[in-house]
């Protein structure tokens, strides 16, 4: 059923606020989510009211702080469909997450002339991890996309070979708005033997994603991009897969035992998450996902494909607006890149903050898929559950200021 906008509205404190006499226009939650009160409240009766340091104690609020810790995690199992609480790690986000695969699995587990199968379109957190490897003597490959966008899989089908041992795609892009196929390609990996990974840094906040389904040996994403507060993301895993690895950071709380000169692992999870716990974001990512679960993310997938429809209609009226890639809103998914002839991106978003509406401007960590798409930068509106087509119209009448000023 269609969302009631208005209503979620009143949910986010920060949609009173007026930017330079006007109200705000949020149009870059693929960078940040805004967040409900009901997150902000939950935060704050944890710090008022079972604030202490998980797994150290036996007292009333550490035993508290504990359950509330441990009770985020299932939450978050069972909102990716995981097969057991062990599978799920926290972190700090998506770009961590991916380094622990990186250290603790793929340099424990990849020798000279192995691959690492990634795509053009890839996160610079899903291509900067992998590039130590080449001290190894792996080789990455980077499957290319078509006109439209999407991703090349006869090409991907063509670049798998026996020496292929990691498969790592992100689920959706971050500047084409493409989802990929990702139970496709995990087949595609597994079927040769590699270990599939998959950045859903993209799509976890916005449409539903089973691990189960999907088959992924492994799934990063952050809590950030989906209500939640940042500095907590998630790393999911196999656990047969994890029981295998090293840890990545060692010390306090990731063990068993200490001696002198060698020390004992902790069990999963908690092997792979050293020193103090971010109590307070675990507890604000299981409320983030109450919330997006009451709203139901079909329903929100559909809201912003309609007005990733809305605004693509209102951007072919804009003289000299350049799209990154092809208009189709079925590809795009909430997600629209684009670029004003002659001008640069960030003279677009710094105009367009005069009328209070926040859009994404530079190479979006993606400078490998800015140079394809011929481009050095591109500026991005992103649509999510609290958006209205009001404020789309908000961002074409800052457009025709950004043509007004440089006179197009």
């Amino acid at each position: 059923m269609p969302l009631s906008i208005e209503k979620i509205r009143e949910d986010f404190p920060i949609f009173k606020r007026k930017i330079n006499n006007h109200p705000l226009a949020f149009l870059d939650s693929a960078s940040t989510s805004q967040k409900p009160k009901q997150v902000i409240d939950a935060i704050k009766g944890y710090y008022e009211q079972h604030n202490a340091n998980p797994h150290r104690s036996i007292y009333t609020l550490c035993d508290e702080a504990t359950q509330i810790y441990e009770k985020a995690r299932g939450k978050v199992a069972k909102f990716i469909n995981a097969k057991s609480d062990k599978e799920i790690i926290f972190v700090r986000n998506t770009n961590e997450a991916m380094n622990i695969i990186a250290y603790s699995y793929a340099m424990n587990n990849l020798k000279e002339g192995d691959e690492i199968v990634l795509t053009i379109m890839e996160h610079h957190a899903n291509i900067v991890p992998w590039q130590m490897l080449q001290k190894k003597g792996v080789k990455l490959k980077f499957v290319d996309i078509n006109p439209d966008g999407t991703l090349n899989l006869n090409q991907l089908n063509e670049m798998i070979t026996k020496n292929t041992k990691i498969v790592s795609v992100t689920h959706k892009s971050n500047v084409l708005g493409t989802v990929n196929p990702v139970k496709e390609i995990g087949k595609i990996a597994h079927d040769n033997g590699s270990v599939f990974i998959v950045d859903g840094a993209q799509s976890v906040p916005n449409m539903p994603v089973d691990v189960k389904d999907i088959d992924c040996d492994f799934l990063a994403f952050s809590g950030h991009k989906m209500l939640a507060p940042m500095n907590i993301g998630v790393l999911y895993g196999k656990e047969d897969v994890l029981e295998k690895m090293e840890p990545f950071m060692r010390g306090s709380d990731m063990i068993k035992e200490v001696q002198l000169t060698e020390a004992v692992w902790n069990d999963l999870p908690w092997k792979f998450e050293a020193g103090t716990p971010n109590v307070e974001g675990a507890i604000g990512l299981s409320e983030a996902i109450d919330y997006l679960n009451k709203i139901g993310l079909e329903d929100i997938q559909k809201h912003e494909e309609k007005l990733t429809e809305y605004a693509l209609e209102k951007f072919n009226e804009v003289k000299g607006l350049r799209l990154v890639c092809d208009g189709n809103a079925k590809l795009r998914n909430g997600i629209i890149s684009f670029n004003i002839a002659g001008v640069h991106s960030h003279d677009v978003a710094y105009i367009l903050d005069d009328f209070a509406v926040a859009i994404r401007s530079g190479h979006m960590c993606c400078q490998p898929l800015m140079r394809r798409l011929g481009v050095q930068s591109v500026a991005r509106s992103s649509f999510y559950l609290y958006n209205t087509k009001e404020e789309i119209d908000t961002l074409v009448e800052g457009l025709d200021k950004v043509k007004a000023v440089f006179k197009i």
